[in-house]
């Protein structure tokens, strides 16, 4: 069973950054296309950014492009994410999500089998 737990969270001032990190277990993980989502307190849960098994194929939300960076490091079973500039609108539980993706469904929750736990990231002067 494809187990996911993510990594990394935490309080950091406007302006900051962090770096999540999700470690993948239990599958073949270059199988598998990976996305970040988030949710943020009393909101529905949505993409932030993906990655296709392909590695090289990404796809981000309007409101974190130039801003996040998604990556995958294949000998490690791990997807990370680089964010930077941070806003406190980005404040939200960040969960991490596997699935057999298509390029063109990769911003879809549904495209996705299998979630994190999430983690929690707030930020606030």
């Amino acid at each position: 069973q494809v187990q996911l737990v993510e990594s990394g969270g935490g309080l950091v001032q406007p302006g900051g950054s962090l770096r999540l990190s999700c470690a993948f277990s239990g599958g073949t993980f270059r199988s598998y296309g990976m996305g970040w989502f988030r949710q943020a307190q009393g909101k529905e849960r949505e993409f932030v950014t993906g990655i296709h098994r392909n590695s090289a194929t990404t796809t981000y939300a309007d409101s974190v492009k130039g801003r996040f960076t998604i990556s995958r490091d294949n000998s490690k079973n791990t997807v990370y994410l680089q964010m930077n500039s941070l806003k406190p609108e980005d404040s939200a539980v960040y969960y991490c999500a596997a699935g057999n993706t298509i390029i063109t469904s990769m911003t879809k929750e549904s495209s996705y089998h299998y979630w994190g736990q999430g983690t929690q990231v707030t930020v606030s002067s």
